[in-house]
């Protein structure tokens, strides 16, 4: 994956595509970084560690829309969402809620929860499912709406 991001990068300066390099440097920066945090020079990121990377940049770039917005910046809001539409490029195809909600029954079911307590447990076992493909935020939204009812 992260061969596959060095490519692009040299693709994307032959086609002067400023945004898109300048997204991609940061993306490969921050996978260094992670790297350098998990081990050292001797670190190489998994694909799965370039997934969260990639989600965590993902994940930025919403709260900064969210606080361009606030503040009334429109140019800035269309500048994070252009980089945000790239690096989703990037990301496995996102679950609908209908299939999240068929993978929370399915957790219930396996461990037995009755209650928002039992929360904990449920997202234990959907987590791994869900990684990389769904919004944690959506599925334990969705998790608390199967919980209480």
């Amino acid at each position: 994956m992260k061969d596959k991001l060095k490519n692009d990068l040299k693709e994307s300066m032959l086609q002067k595509d400023e945004l898109r390099t300048s997204v991609l440097r940061l993306l490969l920066s921050a996978i260094n970084y992670y790297e350098i945090q998990k081990g050292g020079a001797g670190y190489e990121a998994t694909d799965e560690d370039v997934l969260s990377v990639i989600q965590k940049e993902v994940k930025q770039r919403k709260d900064s829309i969210e606080q361009f917005k606030k503040a009334e910046r429109q140019e800035l809001v269309d500048k994070e969402e252009k980089e945000m539409a790239i690096l989703n490029t990037y990301l496995p195809k996102q679950m609908g809620e209908e299939e999240i909600s068929k993978l929370v029954q399915d957790a219930i079911k396996e461990t037995g929860a009755s209650s928002i307590a039992d929360m904990g447990k449920v997202m234990g076992v959907l987590m791994p499912k869900v990684k990389g493909k769904a919004d944690g935020n959506l599925v334990s939204s969705i998790v608390r709406k199967e919980l209480a009812s």
